[in-house]
């Protein structure tokens, strides 16, 4: 792994550790596909916290080591997991009635691009093949709260956290937080709040590589990870 692969882990495992912090003891939380896949890791062993897996699963374990894989046990992300002590396995159909019936109480998703309202694209490019919505549109029309985990800029270092969605929208719903190697940002009202900040970032920075506007809070925090 070269130099900027190293810094491209380390900025996600950052955005994980973060928003496992976020999540409280009793709580039924969705993991999408990319960064959210790794949160898992970064929840105590003590945690009440519930990860359900729309592929069939309530009750997702941190992801095993590798003498103990069983492909047979995978996230809907198709990456190994554990079972954890009292989960549950069922059909994707009965997991996609917990969605649809609101039983989830926080999704946390990645995103192509998310506008300054929360306002989120996760699904399409313009342009490029689109492989399957997935379960985006419901946890977007279901879920009782959803964080957004991205990398602040693409490969291409184009911000992600726009003005205006540029490809397609996912729904109406708009997220409530936004978690990036940078800063933290949560969205209230449709205004977009500047809350933390990484400790090797500045608001200047954060300004430069975000295209829509934000406020900075009063209580500006350091990220604590």
């Amino acid at each position: 792994m070269n130099a900027t692969d190293k810094n491209l882990a380390a900025d996600r495992i950052k955005i994980a550790k973060r928003i496992a912090m976020e999540l409280q003891d009793g709580t039924v939380v969705n993991l999408g596909v990319g960064i959210p896949t790794l949160i898992q890791n970064y929840l105590g062993p003590d945690s009440k916290v519930y990860l359900q897996s729309e592929n069939g699963l309530l009750g997702m374990g941190p992801t095993p080591p590798k003498e103990e894989i069983d492909m047979d046990l995978i996230s809907a992300s198709k990456h190994p997991i554990t079972l954890g002590v009292g989960s549950s396995i069922f059909s994707s159909s009965d997991s996609f009635v917990m969605i649809r019936g609101g039983h989830v109480d926080v999704a946390v998703m990645g995103a192509l691009q998310v506008s300054g309202s929360g306002e989120i694209a996760n699904w399409a490019v313009p342009g490029q093949d689109i492989l399957g919505v997935g379960g985006a549109m419901d946890l977007v029309a279901s879920a009782k709260k959803i964080i957004i985990a991205i990398s602040h800029v693409s490969k291409a270092n184009v911000p992600k956290i726009v003005k205006k969605l540029t490809y397609p929208t996912s729904g109406i719903r708009t997220a409530e937080m936004i978690v990036t190697e940078k800063a933290v940002f949560r969205i209230e009202n449709g205004r977009l709040s500047l809350e933390e900040i990484a400790e090797d970032s500045s608001v200047e920075e954060v300004r430069n590589l975000t295209e829509a506007d934000f406020v900075v809070s009063k209580n500006l925090k350091i990220m604590p990870v």
